[in-house]
């Protein structure tokens, strides 16, 4: 195991940022699937990507595995008991008000994570990162509630997180975020699936 993590560190990544990576894949494809077990997942994930981040001087993204950790365990319980008289909760779409009020939190955390992580020494792109860690915030929030768009802020945030995790040399987390953009394409109709499904009891 030694000599493998000393391999990744030679070749410009980690034993943390691969087990992260693997873990995290397997979370995303739980959570397509609307599998429960994808938040305990998502909780180890999310610590092996504090470690990943704090080195490479992402403090915004560290931070986010934070408040990663605190919202799986929050959706945890909702998916569970967050639908009618506490039953197990449905895929719904985002409302219009709810969608203005979710534009403005990301675009206040946006404002909030830029400056302070700007003051910080060290700190990679504090613009775009406060930028992509307030809009993933808005994405996870929503998945915690099963919001079907939620897969296509994923798809977004996705997208432009290749890009910047390739320039950081995260080369491991850029291929990571590939595979997420392909299983949020997946989450998506399969959400879309099982929202239409829903339609006819509503009726």
């Amino acid at each position: 195991m030694n000599a493998l993590c000393s391999w990744l560190v030679a070749h410009g990544t980690s034993c943390a940022e691969l087990a992260g990576s693997l873990i995290l894949v397997v979370n995303v494809y739980l959570v397509t699937r609307e599998n429960i077990w994808n938040w305990p997942v998502a909780v180890v994930g999310s610590a092996f990507y504090l470690v990943v981040f704090g080195g490479a001087g992402l403090y915004s993204d560290m931070g986010l595995q934070v408040v990663y950790i605190v919202l799986s365990l929050y959706g945890w319980y909702h998916w569970l008991h967050g639908g009618a008289n506490r039953t197990e909760l449905p895929v719904t779409r985002t409302r219009g008000r709810e969608a203005l009020w979710l534009l403005l939190a990301g675009a206040l955390g946006w404002f909030a994570l830029y400056n302070i992580t700007r003051r910080i020494p060290g700190a990679a792109l504090p613009l775009l990162d406060g930028l992509l860690v307030a809009t993933s915030l808005v994405a996870q929030w929503m998945m915690t509630r099963k919001l079907l768009e939620s897969w296509a802020v994923w798809i977004v945030v996705d997208v432009v997180y290749i890009g910047t995790f390739w320039y950081k040399h995260l080369l491991v987390t850029a291929a990571l975020y590939l595979i997420f953009l392909l299983l949020s394409v997946l989450g998506h109709i399969e959400w879309k699936r099982s929202y239409d499904r829903t339609l006819p009891a509503s009726s």
